[in-house]
């Protein structure tokens, strides 16, 4: 279940100036599930990102960031041809180590001394390939399964072609610690409650987030959200402008599964700093 963007000689305009666009970022992000005993949804890990940052400043969003050519390189060296493909998987496991201390997708020696040593690592440089090779961790890429993929259509500072995954990760004894470099607080969360909160004031979350929050608010645990991906794979999501009645609105596609699909452009919180 991938997906891939089809290369084009022209480049892309942006949807409201009509400049032409910069190169998007590759970039990974993983939606944590945490199936909780009794409930009819499940928990997500969220991460609070730094008011300092430049994309998303003070946002809730689900631990991820940018593809690192170094991860492009370990793909390649484990044999995957559609290195972008599992480069943006390795990313997503990396970035999920790095941002939550919780290790996904990994298969070995996971106790919580460990994971600290191989998040400091990863902190200091050293890359994930390295870290596996010294500790003997395997990674298990297929238990990722492609969820969506967000590229918007502005000219903003940064363009993130970003690649959404899920996982299941029921170790509850496991427990998530915010790096304090880009995230300041991290929490668990099924997500009706965020956008709770969201709609309360309590946490600030962009468009992208909201729209994938309100799509995985439907599922009572991570096996509906796969069930659900099987009849909606993941597809690219480029967001546009329509002017309905005398409002302007911010649009997704109908019909690849979001149950929220436009809102109003005064509404929207773009997560950019200008």
């Amino acid at each position: 279940m991938t997906e891939k963007q089809t290369d084009n000689q022209t480049p892309a305009m942006d949807a409201l100036t009509g400049k032409p666009m910069p190169k998007p970022i590759p970039a990974s992000t993983l939606v944590i599930f945490r199936d909780q005993p009794g409930s009819t949804a499940p928990d997500l890990l969220m991460v609070e990102r730094s008011s300092k940052m430049v994309f998303a400043a003070g946002a809730a969003v689900f631990p991820g960031g940018r593809i690192d050519d170094a991860d492009f390189d370990f793909a390649r060296a484990l044999g995957h041809d559609d290195f972008e493909e599992y480069g943006a998987r390795i990313a997503a496991v990396r970035e999920s180590i790095e941002e939550t201390g919780i290790a996904v997708a990994v298969e070995g020696n996971l106790d919580a001394k460990r994971v600290l040593e191989a998040r400091n690592a990863l902190h200091e440089g050293t890359v994930l390939a390295d870290i596996c090779n010294q500790f003997d961790w395997q990674l298990e890429l297929e238990k990722l399964i492609p969820f969506s993929r967000w590229c918007p259509p502005f000219a903003e500072k940064r363009v993130f072609d970003t690649r959404f995954y899920m996982i299941s990760h029921d170790d509850h004894k496991a427990q998530a610690t915010v790096d304090e470099t880009e995230n300041y607080n991290l929490f668990w969360g099924n997500a009706q409650s965020v956008l709770d909160r969201a709609e309360a004031g309590e946490v600030k979350i962009i468009f992208p987030t909201k729209r994938n929050l309100e799509r995985l608010a439907q599922f009572g645990s991570f096996d509906d959200a796969v069930a659900h991906v099987s009849d909606h794979p993941s597809v690219m999501v480029s967001p546009r402008i329509e002017k309905r009645g005398e409002e302007v609105h911010l649009c997704i596609p109908e019909g690849i599964g979001y149950p929220v699909t436009s809102e109003p452009m005064d509404a929207v919180q773009r997560g950019f700093k200008k």
